[in-house]
């Protein structure tokens, strides 16, 4: 075999162990939301109100979102100091100990107070674990590829994300199709966390047989030691401080209506709509799919077309299609939420495919996996962990769900301006570092 093909075939085999890993760790991620909105109300809060109790769920989901961006602090210091890959196996150890945890946990009946508490103890410490894991899983793919082909690359970690929805709604279908409610309320949903057992291997496959990124290699190879041991989260910070702002921007509208479509819509189709869970979870099985395929195709378009129109396209999509969105869910047919959630779902994953090469690309090397990471996360923090309990909260204010469509209408400007306000990186102007206009 030549080096030409064994190298293409390290490269495929990486593309598949980084699509299964990102795939389960976001699948640990999203179970969570389904089980925040289906059951952890009454399990871990029993003496609140239905409405409460969705509340107080939604929001120990969102301390995995404030812990994010702290995962992406640490763990991009990490990996810009002692390389990519072992900052991303930490990562995914951490995963997936505390994912079976939440699934061994007992509820408020059984120890009281201790169980929320603990609860939000595990939720912090997925989100830490996902908020690491996402730049040095982006950049294990995109710095093992020259520039032309980074945005294609890097799809093999963004598609992670639908397929873990994809994975957790089939782990709760199967479930609850094989228990009865009562046994499905009592014990039947730890099984989809206790499922997170599998990654081992996968961790076990990118410990032994992944190597570090030709970039960071480079970066010691070259006696570049002491610049790459610097402390990068501080450069960072210093110096990138809009990129990160903007980067983090782009973000908003494709968060705010992903996560409106797999936790707030769930909670509020079967509280306020009446419709059936089961069959919300199988539109979202769907939705995802589309997903799946469009982030795919983004990236690699903006291989050939740039990342920025891309994002512009999917960012304007969203923001015409707010309130049609929840006009369609508001009919209270799966026809109607079907329609809207597949092009949200369209919307958001034109603007994400090309992100995980835009972010990358926006940074120098040895301050990148703290710059993407930083950008990213921050982005977890402002608007993903806090839309459905805005979402939630929003409809109980106002009693209308126009109120939601306006707020994702906001978050598709904030996407659109931030995409504005950056310049191109790709494909021609790949190797570079992107910075931002200045005003």
């Amino acid at each position: 075999m030549t080096n030409e093909h064994a190298a293409g075939a390290t490269g495929r085999k990486l593309m598949i162990a980084a699509l299964i890993a990102s795939s389960i760790e976001w699948y640990d991620f999203f179970i969570y939301a389904t089980a925040a909105a289906l059951v952890f109300g009454p399990l871990f809060f029993p003496d609140s109100t239905p409405l409460t109790g969705i509340l107080l769920s939604f929001a120990t989901f969102w301390a995995g979102f404030v812990a994010r961006p702290l995962g992406g602090l640490v763990f991009g210091h990490l990996g810009d100091r002692v390389g990519r890959k072992p900052a991303v196996v930490t990562c995914l150890v951490l995963m997936g100990s505390a994912t079976f945890l939440i699934g061994v946990l007992p509820g408020a009946a059984t120890i009281g107070v201790l169980a929320p508490v603990l609860l939000v103890v595990l939720r912090f410490a997925q989100g830490i674990a996902v908020g690491g894991q996402w730049g040095g899983i982006i950049l294990l793919l995109t710095e093992n590829v020259t520039g032309g082909r980074r945005g294609a690359a890097g799809t093999f970690g963004q598609m992670g994300v639908p397929l873990g929805v994809i994975l957790g709604n089939l782990a709760f279908l199967l479930v609850g199709a094989l228990l009865p409610h009562d046994a499905f309320l009592a014990w039947g949903w730890r099984i989809p966390f206790l499922a997170s057992a599998v990654l081992a291997p996968v961790v076990l496959f990118i410990q032994l047989k992944v190597e570090d990124t030709p970039v960071f290699r480079e970066l010691k190879q070259r006696e570049q030691r002491a610049e790459v041991e610097r402390a990068p989260l501080t450069e960072v910070l210093r110096s990138h401080k809009r990129a990160v702002l903007l980067g983090s921007g782009l973000l908003f509208a494709a968060n705010a209506v992903f996560y409106i479509s797999i936790s707030g819509l769930l909670a509020y189709a079967t509280a306020e709509l009446g419709m059936d869970r089961n069959a919300l979870l199988m539109l979202a099985l769907g939705s995802s799919a589309v997903g799946v395929g469009v982030i795919f195709l983004s990236g690699r378009l903006s291989d050939r077309w740039g990342r920025r129109p891309l994002i512009f396209a999917g960012s304007a999509v969203l923001l015409v299609w707010a309130f049609p969105f929840f006009w369609l869910v508001d009919t209270a047919t799966l026809l109607g939420v079907a329609i809207a959630t597949t092009v949200g779902t369209v919307g958001s994953s034109l603007t994400y495919g090309p992100l995980a090469a835009y972010l990358s690309e926006l940074f120098e090397p040895r301050v990148r996996y703290s710059g993407a990471s930083l950008a990213y996360q921050l982005a977890a923090i402002v608007v993903s962990g806090g839309t459905p309990f805005i979402m939630t909260a929003l409809l109980a204010i106002t009693g209308t769900s126009a109120s939601v469509a306006a707020f994702l209408a906001v978050m598709a400007l904030v996407t659109l301006g931030s995409a504005y306000g950056l310049r191109e990186t790709g494909p021609a102007r790949a190797e570079a570092p992107a910075v931002a206009r200045q005003a």
